[in-house]
């Protein structure tokens, strides 16, 4: 019975895993060998020969360590930004309503992502553009004109936008699994709801926050559609110079050892927030 279970187990096992190995593992490997190959300059042919010459033209020119920077920095802005922005939101649905209002308002919060990421863009377009809806409303207000638009402040406000959902859901499910007795009994102890806040509530709420932060961190490191269409001329992300090299250069190589450093910044973020509780049931 023992045996025939083992077999069950390992039957039902092994195509997802066969699939992860092959499809997404083997990509990644095919990856890591072509960005030690280069690009031959006369016939533009990929030659099989072992080189560093990628990584070293990565790490001395500095339009792509300023690539780099901008697309990290951006990344942990956005990060920060739609945490402070998640946390009233997400406290309001976990703590505040009712199961029916809750419901609604989990709805309301995930209805964008039930749209094409490309609307919502040039949504944003619309609102930031010279004569858009932002100027429009500063105008009727007696306000001075702003143009934010395509520069890496729209760039900011759009990333935090498209990827709020994503921190708002995980940052809901670590304030439910506090105990509304430890909130009592702190109280009791005479803590005052600041009190409570620093000590009881942010410490529980870290994983919750640990967890949505990979995912806004991640995708906003590995997007490159919305820098060309909300960015301007020095709004390039890492995404932007690995597409145009493998759709315009064809120097596939180069592209993958451009890719490997976000892969590599993005391995290590999540062992940091690993260390945080990202990865502990929320």
């Amino acid at each position: 019975m023992g045996l025939r279970r083992y077999a069950g187990n390992l039957a039902l096992l092994v195509p997802p895993f066969g699939w992860l190995t092959v499809f997404y593992l083997g990509s990644l490997f095919i990856l890591l060998l072509s960005a030690f190959w280069q690009v031959d300059s006369m016939t533009g042919e990929i030659v099989h020969d072992w080189t560093l010459d990628n990584f070293r033209v990565l790490f001395s020119d500095v339009t792509y360590r300023i690539v780099a920077q901008r697309t990290i920095g951006i990344a942990v802005l956005v990060t920060l930004t739609d945490i402070v922005l998640a946390w009233p939101l997400a406290w309001v649905i976990a703590r505040k309503v009712g199961p029916r209002l809750k419901l609604l308002l989990l709805v309301l919060v995930a209805l964008p992502l039930w749209s094409s990421m490309l609307a919502r863009i040039y949504a944003w377009r619309l609102i930031l553009g010279h004569d858009g809806v932002l100027n429009w409303f500063l105008h009727e207000a007696g306000l001075p004109g702003q143009s934010i638009a395509f520069t890496n402040v729209a760039l900011w406000l759009v990333f935090s936008y498209l990827w709020l959902p994503f921190m708002v859901m995980p940052l809901i499910a670590a304030l439910e699994r506090i105990p509304a007795s430890l909130l009592d009994a702190a109280g009791d102890m005479g803590a005052t709801p600041s009190q409570v806040l620093r000590t009881v509530i942010l410490p529980l709420a870290v994983p919750g926050m640990a967890a949505g932060s990979i995912f806004t961190f991640a995708v906003t490191l590995g997007d490159y559609v919305t820098p060309m269409l909300v960015g301007g001329a020095g709004s390039d992300f890492v995404g932007n110079v690995v597409y145009s090299n493998v759709g315009v250069s064809g120097n596939v190589p180069f592209a993958a050892a451009f890719s490997l450093l976000l892969l590599v910044v993005v391995a290590g973020y999540m062992l940091v927030a690993r260390r945080f509780g990202a990865f502990d049931g929320t």
